[in-house]
């Protein structure tokens, strides 16, 4: 399960959707239901955040430093600020649908079905932001004079607008659902603010890093109030954090030039699979 969740949070194949399923499909005794399921999985998810704050270490101390100091100021004057900025507006939606629909949400957890339906979701869904994105660099490329003017048209993450932060938060709220991808639905619509894919990815990675904390901050407690194999659960985060920092070492250089299509196919067709095998099966 650390494996699989490290590898698949930064993939765009939801790894929420393939802990729900892989379970019910491979018939392995535990419950989804139970009351540290989701405890346990919120501390895979720190191993994946660890990763992530190792690779983006530098950036975060800066990131961290201009957060207060255009808070003190009263004012954003740095690209560093915004960045820090629009990372906590994109962090906003998820937190409020998760504390609000929170009992809601993890009932959806327990059915593999719901999580098999929400799987092909998301893989229809990044097919759909690709198609919309090539349309947008279609029109760019008709509209530019040059190979430079159309290259200018694409923004990087610090110069999106605040706006666009909320759609791509609001996207990562959409991954609260067990088959949704995070890394997915977001960098899909970092691509719909005008993002080429590597700057996508990378304020994707970035805006996993607050929300993951925070979801440890609530549920860990609960994991430790529960006699679990604590030190089995803390291997399984390192094995977590060593597959995640694999997997976006090779996704920052995958999409200097690759596109979300080969995992919008797989999504859609492993959770058509797991549907029929989930209904059909003795």
């Amino acid at each position: 399960m650390g494996l699989l969740q490290g590898a698949t949070e930064l993939f765009p194949v939801s790894s929420l959707g393939h802990a729900v399923l892989v379970p019910s499909l491979l018939h392995w005794s535990f419950k989804q239901s139970d009351p540290s399921f989701v405890p346990f999985l919120v501390l895979l998810h720190l191993g994946t955040a660890g990763a992530l704050l190792f690779i983006y270490r530098a950036q975060w101390v800066e990131l961290v430093r201009s957060f207060f100091t255009a808070a003190l100021r009263g004012n954003i004057e740095t690209p560093s600020e915004r960045l820090s900025m629009l990372l906590l507006v994109g962090t906003i939606p998820a937190g409020i649908l998760g504390v609000f629909l929170e009992h809601e949400l993890k009932s959806l957890f327990a059915s593999p079905t719901a999580a098999a339906s929400f799987l092909t979701v998301n893989g229809f869904l990044m097919l759909g932001a690709e198609v919309l994105r090539r349309r947008a660099e279609r029109l760019a490329a008709a509209g530019a004079q040059t190979r430079i003017e159309q290259e200018e048209r694409f923004a990087v993450a610090e110069q999106i607008s605040f706006k666009a932060a909320a759609l791509v938060g609001a996207c990562q709220a959409l991954a609260l659902l067990p088959g949704i991808s995070r890394s997915g639905v977001t960098i899909g619509g970092g691509l719909m603010a005008g993002l080429r894919h590597q700057e996508a990815a990378r304020f994707s990675f970035l805006l996993a890093t607050p929300i993951i904390a925070a979801a440890g901050v609530l549920e860990i407690p609960q994991l430790l109030s529960n006699p679990v194999p604590l030190g089995e659960y803390l291997a399984a985060a390192a094995l977590a954090g060593i597959a995640a920092y694999l997997s976006a070492r090779f996704l920052l250089r995958y999409f200097r030039s690759g596109r979300l299509d080969p995992y919008g196919w797989y999504c859609a067709g492993a959770g058509i699979l797991s549907l029929a095998l989930l209904t059909f099966r003795p």
